[in-house]
C-alpha cells in the first residue's frame, strides 16, 4: 500500500498539478512505511495501528470523490478493504481500541 498511495500520489500530481495529492499520497505513503517498520522490528502493536490509521485515512479521503472515476472508487475500496483487515488483526490481539 506504501508504493501504491506514493506512486499515486506523485501520478495525481502530475497529471493535474495536485499539490494536495502529492501531500496526501506522500502522507498516507510515509504512514504505511512507518507501520511496517514497527511491524518488523519488535513493535507490531504501534505498526498494526498505524497501518489502520493510514487505511482509514485513505477510504476517508475517497469517498466524497468515488462518483468523479475509477480512480476514487479503487482507493476507497482499497482503504476500506485494508482498514477491515487491519482492524480484524487488532481486534484478534485485542489492542483494537472498541472492543
Amino acid at each position: 500500500m506504501a508504493g501504491i498511495t506514493g506512486v499515486g500520489g506523485v501520478i495525481g500530481f502530475l497529471r493535474t498539478g495536485s499539490i494536495p495529492s502529492l501531500v496526501a499520497g506522500g502522507g498516507v505513503s510515509a504512514l504505511y512505511v512507518w507501520s511496517t517498520y514497527h511491524m518488523l522490528h519488535g513493535d507490531p502493536e504501534k505498526g498494526l495501528q498505524g497501518a489502520f490509521a493510514a487505511s482509514a485515512i485513505l477510504s476517508a479521503s475517497s469517498l466524497p470523490r468515488v462518483r468523479k472515476g475509477p480512480v476514487p472508487l479503487v482507493l476507497a475500496i482499497a482503504g476500506a478493504s485494508t482498514a477491515l483487515y487491519y482492524g480484524k488483526q487488532l481486534k484478534e490481539l485485542r489492542i483494537f481500541p472498541f472492543n
